[in-house]
Order: structure tokens, then sequence, then C-alpha cells
């Protein structure tokens, strides 16, 4: 029987390790389109929404059934149920990726201004993101303390992304309803890196049994 149990729980594994890299992909691609304003792959994005949502809802039934036929105990216990709350924070994740990619589409961008670094900003939400499931797959705090304190780069990202709008917007150079996109697409990719963190105080509790509550949603 703990051979069964085993084999359950590195088949919840794979199912997080699934879930992450669509996740990963979708806040990549919804870059992608930002970045050469392209439509088409935004629509790409959306579409991917449902298959996310569905994954969600297959690993939280699998936590479930694992809970009430397993009965685990200790760190166990914590590894099962941080995973029922991490894939809410996961599934945001997609969430926040669909939205980036709805403004693109609707927007009538032409070109993104020179010096807004988004680019860089979403490179470091995907290193969060990617991180954050390793450190559940691998049961490694360290490595989600990391994540935690690097959050500090994303924010940094954000806070420089929309003083250069402010300022774009107080010299008339640059359409309004254009920079409040690109304001909210910014406040998007912020709110993936607060769900990378909130991913890595779950991996913290599963470990050390330390909750240090998580960041609103």
């Amino acid at each position: 029987m703990r051979s069964v149990y085993m084999a359950e729980l590195e088949e919840l594994n794979k199912k997080m390790i699934s879930m992450g890299m669509l996740c990963e992909n979708s806040v990549a691609k919804a870059a992608q389109s930002l970045v050469g304003l392209d439509r088409d792959l935004a629509a790409e994005v959306v579409a991917k929404r449902e298959e996310i949502n569905r994954e969600e809802r297959e690993i939280e039934n699998f936590c479930i059934r694992l809970l009430l036929t397993q009965q685990p105990v200790a760190r166990d216990l914590r590894m099962i149920s941080s995973a029922l709350k991490m894939v809410t924070d996961m599934e945001r994740i997609g969430d926040q990726s669909t939205d980036i990619a709805d403004v693109v589409r609707a927007s009538s961008l032409q070109k993104i201004p020179e010096g807004l670094n988004f680019r860089e900003m979403a490179e470091s939400v995907i290193h969060m993101v990617t991180k954050s499931i390793d450190a559940f797959v691998n049961q490694d705090a360290v490595v989600a303390d990391a994540i935690i304190s690097y959050d500090d780069v994303v924010d940094s990202y954000f806070d420089s992304i929309k003083g250069k709008l402010v300022g774009l917007l107080k010299n008339d150079k640059s359409d309004t309803t254009d920079m409040l996109d690109l304001l909210m697409i910014a406040k998007y990719f912020e709110r993936t890196g607060d769900h990378a963190v909130n991913i890595a105080n779950w991996v913290i509790f599963s470990v050390t049994g330390e909750n240090r509550g998580v960041q609103g949603k």
C-alpha cells in the first residue's frame, strides 16, 4: 500500500509540473504578444485559459481523493494541502496572462514606447513562476525563500514602468488610453509575481510548517 501511496504523490508532482508549464507558457506568450503587438498570439493565450482551469479542477479532485483515502499525516499532509492552495494561485496566473492578452487584443497600440522594460519584467516573472513550482516539486524551502526575495526585482520594474508612463502622460507625448492600457499590463505582470510569491510561501509551509500567509488576490 505504501508503494501505491508514494506513486500517487509522484503523480501529484507530475500534475503540478504540467500545470506549471501551462502557466509559464501562458505568461511567456502573453509577454510575446505584447512586445510584438501580436493580436493572433494574444488570442492563443485567451484560448488556453480553459485548459488551465481544467488542470486546476483535476488537481483539486486528485488532492481531495488523496486526503480522503490515504489520510496523510505530518509533512505529507502539509504537502498535499499546500498543493490544493497553490493551484488556486496557478490558475490566477493563467487569468493574469489572459488579462494581458485581452488588453493587447483590444488596444489601439501601434508600438511600445522606448524605455519601458516589459520584456525584462516578463522574464523576471516567468523566472519566479518556474522556480516556485520547482521548489514545490523538490520540496526546497531555500529556493522558495529566494523567490520571495526576488519579488523586489519585479516590483522595481513595475515602479519604473509606472513612473515612465506617468511622465509620458504629463508631457502629452502619448495617447492616454494607450498609456493606461500599458499600466494595466504592468500591474498584471506584478500581480503574477505576487501569485508566485504565494506559491513559494506554501512551499515553505509544506516543508517547515511555517505559515507566513499569502498576499491578496
